[in-house]
């Protein structure tokens, strides 16, 4: 087997799932970075309204997104367990059917929303004056949706076997070529709002390309040979419902997120560019949590397969006490600079666009110490195996943004979109704690620990 450090099976906790977190940490401040590029060349260079159409309709790409990255999350942790375990010939096989059927999931859903992406954008009620350039911008990546599954999936296997810096560095490089094919695609070849689009679908399949060359060079124990592409039903039914599972909970919380920012759209194009300068922001400011909580499921899915809840268990407080130390730093941050960086962000002098994206982060970031301790356990959950609790976790989610986006937003405008997370936050991390210290592997006393939901 192959041997990679950190080392999350034995030692301590706390050293090796800070070493594990941050490349994962970096590969997001780049992803984001490039993310954020993006923004600020439409903003500058394209105008407000090409800015509200990236963000009125971007929420459909992060669907296809959070699908691809559910699916290979939840591959993962099966591939992550069989590493856990020791046994190569298992580890293989869960990497072929990872293949086989990710393909045949992406590929489903991909020409699916393609057939559907004008419905989708008029049920999103975005303004008929920005909604061409949004269907401009979002087709190309849904024909390529395939792109960020495959570099998902590649990461993930990496990552489920304890290497999470090769992925790094390969995000790191798309994400500088990003922003240079952004600027001759936006600023010298002058290609609009499609500009943005394709030189992201092209950094993307680079990022595929090397990490596949990576893996077939340097991580033999992860290249299946012919005989692993066998059908295992045990192995794809475990596959498939732990894939299902990760990705059921990614795509309700963004079905939640897109009938949100329906009801956002309806506020106007300069409340539109507002909150999406936050909402980029808000995406820098979790990554460190948010990385911890990923790396929660490397750690816990591979001492799962070893059978070490007692390891478990103290990931999880490391990490809930990590959560509350960011929230309380950043929370000073948002405060003292909030409206300087969404100015600079959106290269707008709108009031209402500086001062309803200020108020947003200002007022949520005390509140993300709550969204560690949400990831947390639920990403703790998924890597030892409960399949059922964590999605019932995304239903509330669904639930809560449905009631702000029929019912609150409309009466209290604004304000309501900003206090809608933070309370189903809170909803969300009593049902989350109380399972997770009630699983019968983390407490025997609830059924023992060969019993899962």
């Amino acid at each position: 087997m192959i041997k990679i450090k950190p080392d999350l099976l034995s030692g301590g906790i706390l050293k090796p799932l800070l070493m594990f977190a941050t490349p994962m940490l970096l590969s997001s401040i780049f992803q984001n970075l490039y993310s954020t590029a993006d923004m600020v060349i439409v903003g500058h260079y394209l105008g407000e309204a090409s800015l509200a159409a990236i963000g009125s309709s971007a929420i459909v790409f992060e669907f296809l997104v959070g699908f691809a990255i559910g699916v290979g999350s939840g591959f993962g942790i099966v591939v992550a367990r069989s590493y856990g375990k020791g046994d190569s010939e298992l580890l293989k096989r869960a990497v072929a059917g990872s293949i086989m059927l990710g393909m045949i999931l992406i590929a489903f859903i991909s020409i699916t929303a393609g057939l559907l992406l004008m419905p989708i954008l008029r049920l999103l009620d975005i303004p008929e004056a920005i909604i061409n350039d949004a269907y401009t911008y979002i087709f190309p990546l849904i024909a390529f949706a395939a792109m960020p599954f495959l570099y998902n999936l590649c990461a993930g296997l990496l990552r489920a076997v304890g290497n999470s810096f090769v992925p790094m560095l390969f995000l790191i490089f798309s994400s500088i070529l990003n922003i240079i094919l952004n600027i001759l695609f936006v600023v010298v070849f002058h290609m609009g709002i499609r500009g943005i689009a394709m030189g992201t679908v092209t950094t993307q399949g680079i990022s595929v390309i090397l990490c596949v060359i990576y893996i077939i060079k340097k991580c033999p124990d992860l290249v299946p040979k012919k005989e692993h592409f066998r059908f295992d039903a045990a192995l794809y039914k475990e596959l498939i419902t732990q894939g299902i599972s990760m990705a059921c909970m990614m795509s309700i919380v963004t079905v939640g997120s897109i009938l949100l920012q329906r009801a956002i759209n309806g506020l106007g194009t300069y409340v539109i560019a507002g909150h999406i300068a936050a909402r980029r922001l808000y995406s820098f400011f979790v990554m460190p949590i948010v990385a911890i909580a990923l790396s929660m499921s490397t750690f816990v899915s591979q001492n799962k397969g070893a059978d070490r809840p007692d390891r478990i268990l103290k990931a999880v407080r490391y990490g809930n006490l990590i959560a509350v130390s960011w929230g309380l730093s950043i929370s000073l941050v948002v405060l003292l600079f909030a409206s300087p960086l969404i100015s600079a962000l959106t290269g707008s002098s709108e009031s209402v666009v500086i001062e309803n994206g200020s108020r947003y982060l200002r007022i949520n970031a005390p509140f993300f110490m709550l969204l560690g301790f949400v990831l947390n356990f639920r990403f703790a959950l998924q890597g030892i195996g409960s399949k059922v609790i964590p999605v019932v976790s995304s239903v509330i989610e669904l639930v809560g943004k449905t009631v702000f986006a029929f019912m609150v937003i409309p009466n209290l405008g604004y304000f309501g979109v900003i206090i809608s997370e933070p309370i189903i936050w809170l909803i969300m991390y009593v049902q989350l704690m109380i399972s997770f210290y009630r699983n019968p592997y983390i407490n025997p006393r609830f059924g023992g620990r060969l019993q899962q939901d």
